[in-house]
């Protein structure tokens, strides 16, 4: 834990095969990191830019364009859970994430199947699974979760999403003592409507974190067993706000904010560590209405985070797959 006294965590939000053998180490050995997560957006920058995979890829000419991506992945991330498995058996997280063909978030029994592959294929304890939430993703994170496997709910964006992962989650604990997290994206939510916001005289980089932190308040309130919010989409971008505004603004108690390494590195070296949440309803809903009363219209803006995440994610492993070809 970075503050082990609030339980909360800094976990990277990189993979990347010549960092995990420097920088990662480093990150782990100064106790400032205690996990890490991936995605497809994160494997298609590692694998396309950089030449670590050269050797291993022209070893795959057999394989189809997926196998080879398993293939490359599977490496980094059993390489990550192998440095991180001293925390683990620890008891301090030690996880890292990988997530499911972002093609299958449609197909419960699809996301099951390939969920307990990979974790079979990985074989190692240690790993978190990461399933969209979508209706069929609720039905495998509980089903994955029921079977012992940690589970990583991702591309969260409303409270709506996150209370149906904490009821799948809440059912698995039911079966199986696992840990889980509910990621929820922070950053998109405010760079989707900061300009509108600054142009109507309403106070920006705030709507993002006060939903994370309605999300966190209502999950911390049903307290399900070994579950916790993780905030995710926490880098900044341009100038507006400081590198760490979205750990900084977004600590809290029993929390995991998984951010790019120079926005972790930022934090450390100039970060504000007193905790911010849990943030009154009061305050979330007054500046709530200060949006709706810019124009903005929150359900509608969430929905496209949605299917905008969804498709970035899509279109991220299809330009792997094709590169791979």
């Amino acid at each position: 834990m970075y503050i082990p006294e609030s339980r909360f965590a800094l976990w990277a939000d990189f993979i990347e095969r010549t960092f995990l053998d420097e920088g990662f180490k480093e990150l782990i050995a100064k106790g400032v990191i205690n996990g890490a997560t991936s995605n497809p957006a994160i494997f298609k920058s590692a694998i396309l830019t950089s030449n670590a995979y050269k050797e291993q890829i022209a070893t795959l000419s057999h394989c189809s364009p997926k196998e080879k991506y398993e293939a490359l992945a599977i490496f980094d991330i059993q390489k990550a859970a192998d440095i991180l498995r001293p925390l683990y058996d620890a008891g301090d997280d030690g996880y890292v994430s990988i997530e499911v063909d972002p093609f299958l978030c449609d197909d419960a029994s699809a996301t099951i199947a390939e969920g307990v592959r990979l974790h079979r294929s990985i074989n190692r304890p240690n790993i978190m699974i990461k399933v969209p939430a979508t209706e069929a993703g609720y039905v495998a994170m509980e089903e994955l979760a029921s079977k012992g496997i940690a589970v990583n709910a991702t591309l969260i964006f409303s409270s709506e999403q996150a209370l149906k992962c904490a009821e799948a989650f809440r059912k698995a604990s039911e079966k199986s003592s696992v840990d889980t997290v509910i990621s929820v994206f922070v950053s998109r939510i405010d760079r989707a409507i900061d300009e509108t916001l600054r142009d109507r005289g309403v106070r920006t980089g705030l709507m993002g974190i006060l939903n994370a932190a309605d999300i966190y308040n209502r999950v911390e309130a049903l307290n399900v067993p070994k579950c916790r919010v993780l905030f995710a989409s926490t880098g900044v971008k341009g100038s507006e706000f400081r590198a760490s505004y979205y750990i900084d603004e977004l600590l809290a108690p029993n929390s995991v904010n998984t951010a790019p390494i120079a926005t972790i590195e930022a934090f450390v070296t100039g970060g504000d560590r007193t905790l911010k949440l849990p943030i009154s309803q009061a305050v979330i809903e007054e500046h709530r209405q200060n949006v709706a009363n810019a124009g903005v219209d929150m359900e509608l803006v969430i929905d496209q985070q949605i299917d905008e995440g969804l498709e970035a994610f899509k279109v991220a492993f299809s330009e792997i797959l094709n590169a791979l070809e």
